[in-house]
């Protein structure tokens, strides 16, 4: 296994080789600019030495066979899907998605990627085919190694192997990879997921049962669908920015759990939810595309969900045969349906906390009602009770007509924050490399005695607690903290002011605060 392990951890620079001396040998060619990308590159760079025999630095073929005729020299001959045939002298011989053929004596090794090796002629090196067969004719002398991954080992009597011979996997389990050669030389080399080619059946097979589970999930949850489809329709940037919120928070959020150890039971459930959530969000972008193509996106409108799904998965595999867009268009329906799916699911989340308070008063209403509770119950408790009852309940009042902070303003006071105290730790010099910690004591101690930083001071912002009380130390300091949790995660925290209902980053919620703009100046002193 070892020499597997090593055989297997040198094929991927021989291939980045290969690949970064194609682009330098194509830059090199003053001929490169008129090479149609639409049809197989093939670049030979041809030096001629006072012996009639050609010597090619490096024979490579992108689409189709590399070949290296009987007489010629070489020190690299590669294929990207094709086959590397080399018939003369050559340094190494490498196939990615091909086959490799090798009658000429190679001084290095002679590799197959995804593809067979037949070599019957001395190589220095190694031979190896992954997820292919290797097969050794009467002629071949291998210097080094004959190491098959996932294939099977033919070797004739007459071979020579001075090294060692090893099968790593069952051939039984390769089968044949032409399918997934035929696959990658149609629709991988032209970045779509589909193609009209002989061979490719299988992929249309699944293209279409994928449509069916779509249009299986529009028939099953049509109100779902609909939902989803008017959200992206009436939010498209926020469902933008729920999209790459999601996709960079999801695999935080698997790594915290693994961190508790205890969250470690949650996480197959957790990627099962993403995997559902994923599926879910591309039928509702079908959906909305074969909305759009009916014409029909009213609230009210009849037109089956399923209907619509059929229509635009109709749409997309049409465009998944076009080359790079149909890439493009599969993985932009992926990420936007994610995203949707979560927005969604906010905004049912929050119309349901809304829905559970059962209350439909304003909130000095509210604040009265509060206050009148108060003053009756106080009848049989102390007058000082009574007093702090009713100046809670003001004071709530107060907190809940008065305007949220939103996200550009809070983030010009950080900044304002930031480089104050980046100048003052600049001139202690000792102390430069403590600037965050610095930064949220600094912010504790403000919130506890001003209720606003020096930057929140300036823009008029408050910060207050949520249910009026007043700020306690208990409470500034677990903000504090809970302001590097939401740096952690890439700054999510903090972006997710902009697009939460109470204008809440993630250390308010953990702190129950919120931020306020008030009318009233605030002093340092």
């Amino acid at each position: 296994m070892n020499i597997s392990k090593r055989l297997l951890s040198g094929l991927v620079p021989i291939v980045l080789c290969a690949m970064t001396s194609m682009a330098l040998a194509q830059s090199n060619r003053p001929e490169a600019a008129d090479t149609n990308s639409d049809h197989p590159i093939e670049l030979h760079r041809h030096h001629h030495h006072q012996h009639q025999a050609d010597n090619d630095d490096l024979v490579m073929s992108v689409g189709s066979d590399a070949h290296l005729p009987a007489g010629s020299h070489a020190d690299s001959v590669v294929s990207i899907l094709g086959s590397a045939i080399s018939e003369g002298q050559a340094g190494q011989v490498v196939s990615v998605f091909g086959a490799t053929r090798v009658t000429g004596p190679v001084t290095d090794d002679a590799v197959a990627v995804f593809g067979s090796n037949y070599v019957d002629s001395k190589v220095d090196g190694d031979a190896v085919a992954v997820l292919g067969d290797l097969e050794l004719g009467p002629h071949a002398e291998i210097g080094g190694n004959a190491v098959t991954v996932g294939g099977s080992l033919t070797r004739d009597p007459a071979a020579i192997v001075h090294g060692e011979t090893q099968t790593v996997l069952m051939s039984q389990w390769s089968a044949h990879f032409d399918w997934l050669r035929t696959w990658a030389r149609h629709c991988l080399f032209y970045g779509r997921p589909l193609a009209l080619a002989p061979g490719l059946g299988w992929a249309w097979i699944v293209a279409f049962s994928f449509l069916a589970l779509y249009v299986a999930l529009a028939l099953i949850f049509p109100s779902g669908i609909i939902r989803c489809a008017q959200t992206f329709e009436s939010e498209p940037g926020h469902s933008i920015i729920a999209s790459v919120i999601g996709v960079l928070l999801s695999p935080i959020v698997i790594i915290l759990l693994c961190i508790t150890v205890i969250g470690i039971a949650a996480v197959p459930f957790v990627v099962l939810a993403l995997f559902w959530a994923g599926l879910f969000g591309k039928a509702v972008m079908l959906a909305w595309l074969g909305r759009r193509c009916l014409a029909r996106r009213e609230a009210g409108s009849s037109s089956p969900p399923a209907l619509a799904v059929a229509i635009g998965g109709v749409i997309v595999l049409v465009l998944y045969l076009v080359p790079v867009v149909g890439f493009l268009v599969y993985k932009l329906l992926a990420f936007l349906g994610f995203g949707v799916v979560v927005l969604t699911l906010l905004h049912a989340a929050r119309a349901r906390r809304v829905g559970a308070s059962g209350t439909t008063m304003d909130a000095p209403a509210a604040a009265a009602s509060t206050a009148g509770a108060s003053t009756v119950g106080a009848e049989a408790a102390p007058a000082s009770e009574t007093a702090a009852a009713t100046t809670a309940a003001a004071t709530t009042a107060g907190t809940a007509v008065l305007p949220r902070a939103g996200f550009w303003i809070r983030m010009a006071a950080l900044l304002i924050d930031a480089v104050l105290i980046g100048i003052l730790l600049n001139i202690l010099h000792h102390m430069a490399n403590l600037e965050l910690v610095v930064l949220a004591a600094y912010g504790a101690v403000m919130w506890k005695l001003r209720g606003a930083t020096i930057g929140g001071i300036v823009f008029d912002l408050q910060v207050v607690r949520h249910d009026g009380r007043e700020m306690d130390w208990a409470t500034v300091i677990v903000r504090a903290l809970g302001c590097f949790l939401s740096l952690a995660a890439a700054g999510l925290g903090f972006i997710w002011i902009a697009f939460d209902g109470g204008k809440q980053a993630w250390h308010d919620k953990i702190a129950g605060t919120v931020v306020v703009r008030t009318t009233k100046r605030i002093s340092l002193v």
